[in-house]
Order: structure tokens, then C-alpha cells, then sequence
């Protein structure tokens, strides 16, 4: 980077939300930008998770941009691979490559209340910005919970998201912590090559059968013959989740049906009455995120592996112990224990108007207006922000109505002129969030008798949005400058602004 390198927008990120910011500002007429990525290639969440078996729960055609569409998926769910040559495919196609800053891990983000500006201490240097976005997403930080004896464990430990594809599993005893989306992708995976699997299960997930296949040539060639029906894919896929929402928001008792055909599932690829028990949730299915997979219950049938209905407690040599006493000697540990979603490291590394780090700022809990504004972070922006993740559909559509509201947000500094910045009014994150969460009280998260990343250490729900993907589209179409503060260099006199358009604030939720 160019020493005192200033640019009109620094994003964070070159996952799905950073590289759709960077179309997005392109296509705003904005070439003034840079994308800083910590990494040496694009890609986020789908270029850190390769671990054996990764793929998306979410169909492939919905699970892309609107404006890239895809027309040549080779399955119905794609696999990591599929999933990050797409997002490299998008980076190119798009020109993004001249923008983007790679081995440049955000240090430090410093707001300039003089100069109206973010200073921004890189791995590669410092940069001022008139605006952050930040796009560093909730899945980016591994988390590994603190377990006495970890340290002096003589095998292999590694994370799903940092798969250390040197280690040869073949004939290893491995024990696999954690039970949600990626373990149960990895599970199955290895467990034909490894010689014993332990799985340490602090609490089972709600499993339904994935019902992936290859798409056809055919298919594919008629999606690019006609790239309607990409849509019209596209479309029935989205209107099917946009359906169900009801169920997960305000009616989670009409979830029943939706459990029985999970047991079934389960019945039918396990024969033992008690790992049956042992993998039988016992709260209502949705509280967790509802989990896809074929495989993983005939895998955990198979007489090389053993699940043990209790947590990792202690690690003594090679021998771990789980919380109910039951112990087994390993070779490797491999941890599917999540990220770092309700604590975002990031949020440590900026300091916003008033001195103090945004980490600091949510102590009591996230919350940003709309999912993107804090309060006392002039000019800064989230994408996929507090509030709103998804438990049934795609976080494409979240991320592109979260752009919409970015580029509103930089046409209304047009507006405005000369050098200002729009700062979120406390009242307004406070009436949002307040919606927000008493909206929250009636869904399956909440009310659904279980403990789930989307909570905070607090029991709030700081993760999911509580409506359809429609509501939240409205809801972010543009931005009401009544909500925010306008904020001008110390000293300086308002410029003058041609007339805006008057702003009609959108029901909040």
C-alpha cells in the first residue's frame, strides 16, 4: 500500500459480503476503494473451511449472487470447492483483483473526529478511509473452548476451519468435539479411513436427509440457453423459505410434524434403541440450526465409533475424559466447536468517536441500527451485522439487501456534501433493537428450550433476524436521515446541499 494511501471506502473482508461490497460500489460508479484481506486469496468462511466433506446446506442457485447468477452448478449443494471457484470467478469477472489488498489484516480502525475519517493500521501499512465496511463475518474466528490439559496433549489438535490436510488420519484414533454443522459434514468424511472415532456430543442436533444430487447436463444447458429459469430456480427456492418462516417466528408449536420426520430419519439409519437415545434432541427442532446430512447417522452406527452424550472436560496425556467420566485414548483432537459470533474480534480493533472500542461499546450485547450502524461509529458499516442471520434460508439475500443500504448510505453523503459523516442516533439503535428483540421473545430460538451460538453469554439473541428475507429487504431499502446525526468537521460551516429527497422511514420490523 501507498504510504498515507486515502481512499473514499476501506472493506473488510473478501468473503461473500466483502467481495459483493466491492461489486456493489463498482456498480455505484465508486471506484475509489480498497478490499482488505488478511489472507492470500479471496474467499472467507469458503476459502478457511476445507475440511473433508464441506459443503453448503443451502441450495446451490440460492446460494449466490442475484446479480452473478450460475448457471452451470454442478450440484444441487455445492461443496467448498465449487463455492469458493465461484467466488474467485466473480472477483475476476468483476475486476475486483486491482482493488484488493491481500496479507493486510486489520490491526487497528481509528476514527478522525478532526478530519472526518477512519485511520486504519494494517499488517501492510496505514490508510486513512472516509468510510468502513466491515465484512469480516461471524464465522471467521475459530473458537476452542479452554480444556485443562490442552496444552500438553503430545497428538494432533486442530480446528474444522484450519484443517491441517498434512496429518494423515488413516488408522488414527481421533476424537471429534462438537456436533453441528461442521462435524457432522466431517464425521462422515473420515470415519471410513480413521481406525476409531470418538464423538464427544455436549448436545445432538436435529438432522434431516439432504437431499442432494448432481444437476443434470441437461439442466445446465438449459440454464444457459435461458437464463430465466436460472431465476425462476432461484425463485421457488427462495419463495419455499420464505414460507416457512411463519413457523420458526410465531408459530414454532407447527415445528412437530417437522421433528417426527427427523426421527424417522434417524430410526431408520439407526437400529440401537440406545444411540437412538443418545442422538434424540430434547428440544424442539429449529432452536439449534436444523442440520443436513445422509450420512452422518450411518456413519455413527458404524462399530469404529463411539458417541459419548457429554462434553470434553479434561485431557490428561493422551487419554481426554469427557464431563460424565468416560475416557479414551487419542491420537488427534479435532474441534468443531464454532466461531466467534456474539464476540467478534474485530469489534476490538475499533475505536470509534468517543474513544472507546466497539468491543467495549456491546459489552452488554451487539446491536446496530438495521443490522449495520453502531452508535458513536460515524461513516462505519457492518455487513451481516447483529441481527441478521438466518435459520432457514440463504445469507446472500441478507448480504445484497445489506448492500442496498450501503449504497444509500454513500449517495446520501452526496447529498449532504463537503466533508460529513452520518453517525447512528443511540435512540434510534435503541428503538430497532428493542423491536427486534420483542419480536424475538415468540421464535423456536428463543422459546425452544435450548442453548445455541446465536445467544449471547446474557441469553439474547443477538444473532438472528426474526421475519422473512422480504421484510428485511424493506426495511434496508434506503436510509432515513432521520435516524442518524449528521456530523461536520469541527468548525465548519454546513455545506450547502442540493434539496433531498424527502425520506420516509420504513417500519422498522
Amino acid at each position: 500500500m501507498a504510504e498515507h494511501e486515502h481512499v473514499r471506502v476501506a472493506v473488510i473482508g473478501s468473503g461473500f459480503g466483502g467481495l459483493g461490497a466491492a461489486v456493489r460500489l463498482r456498480r455505484e460508479g465508486i471506484t475509489d476503494f480498497v478490499v482488505l484481506e488478511r489472507a492470500d486469496s479471496v474467499g472467507g468462511t469458503w476459502r478457511d473451511n476445507s475440511y473433508p466433506g464441506c459443503a453448503c446446506d443451502v441450495p446451490s442457485h440460492l446460494y449466490s449472487f442475484s446479480f452473478a447468477p450460475n448457471p452451470d452448478w454442478p450440484r444441487t449443494f455445492s461443496g467448498q470447492e465449487h463455492i469458493r471457484a465461484y467466488l474467485e470467478h466473480v472477483t475476476d469477472v468483476f475486476g475486483l483483483r486491482p482493488h484488493i489488498r491481500f496479507g493486510a489484516e486489520v490491526k487497528l480502525m481509528r476514527w478522525d473526529g478532526e478530519r472526518l475519517r477512519w485511520e486504519i493500521e494494517t499488517a501492510r501499512g496505514t490508510l486513512t478511509a472516509d468510510v468502513v465496511v466491515s465484512a469480516t463475518g461471524p464465522l471467521s474466528d475459530p473458537k476452542i473452548p479452554e480444556i485443562p490439559g490442552l496444552e500438553s496433549f503430545p497428538g494432533k489438535v486442530f480446528h474444522s476451519a484450519r484443517w491441517d490436510h498434512d496429518y494423515d488420519l488413516r488408522g488414527k484414533r481421533v476424537a471429534m468435539v462438537g456436533t453441528g454443522a461442521s462435524a457432522i459434514q466431517i464425521v462422515p468424511a473420515i470415519q471410513r479411513q480413521v481406525g476409531r472415532l470418538t464423538l464427544f456430543q455436549r448436545t445432538p442436533p436435529w438432522v434431516m436427509p439432504r437431499m442432494d444430487r448432481a444437476i443434470s447436463a441437461a439442466e445446465r444447458r438449459l440454464h444457459q440457453a435461458l437464463p430465466f429459469t436460472t431465476r425462476l430456480r432461484r425463485g421457488v427456492l427462495w419463495g419455499i423459505r420464505e414460507l416457512q418462516v411463519q413457523a420458526f417466528t410465531k408459530h414454532p408449536d407447527e415445528l412437530g410434524l417437522v421433528e417426527q420426520l427427523a426421527k424417522r430419519n434417524m430410526a431408520r439409519a439407526v437400529k440401537d434403541p440406545a444411540l437412538r437415545a443418545k442422538l434424540t434432541p430434547d428440544y424442539r427442532i429449529g432452536c439449534k440450526r436444523i442440520l443436513l446430512s445422509s450420512e452422518y447417522y450411518p456413519a455413527l452406527a458404524r462399530p469404529n465409533v463411539d458417541v459419548v452424550a457429554s462434553g470434553l472436560s479434561e485431557i490428561r496425556g493422551s487419554t481426554v475424559v469427557a464431563a460424565d467420566g468416560s475416557e479414551a485414548e487419542v491420537d488427534a483432537i479435532i474441534f468443531g466447536t464454532g466461531f466467534h459470533v456474539t464476540d467478534m474480534p474485530i469489534a476490538e480493533r475499533v475505536v470509534g468517536a468517543e474513544g472507546v472500542t466497539l468491543a467495549e461499546t456491546w459489552k452488554g450485547g451487539m446491536q446496530a441500527l438495521r443490522g449495520a450502524s453502531a452508535a458513536g461509529f460515524p461513516n462505519w458499516m457492518t455487513i451481516i451485522g447483529p441481527n441478521t442471520g438466518l435459520g432457514n434460508s440463504s445469507m446472500i439475500l441478507m448480504i445484497e439487501s445489506q448492500l442496498n443500504y450501503m449504497a444509500d448510505y454513500l449517495r446520501q453523503l452526496d447529498v449532504l456534501g463537503g466533508r460529513a459523516a452520518l453517525d447512528a442516533r443511540p435512540a434510534a439503535v435503541d428503538a430497532w433493537n428493542l423491536e427486534v428483540q420483542e419480536r424475538m421473545k415468540r421464535t423456536v430460538w428463543n422459546t425452544g428450550g435450548c442453548t445455541s451460538w446465536y445467544l449471547d453469554p446474557s441469553g439474547r439473541n443477538t444473532t438472528i433476524w426474526p421475519g422473512t428475507t422480504a421484510e428485511f429487504r424493506r426495511a434496508t431499502r434506503r436510509v432515513d436521515l432521520a435516524e442518524y446525526e449528521v456530523v461536520r468537521q469541527p468548525g465548519a460551516p454546513a455545506a450547502e446541499a442540493g434539496p433531498v429527497a424527502e425520506q420516509q422511514s420504513e417500519a422498522a420490523v
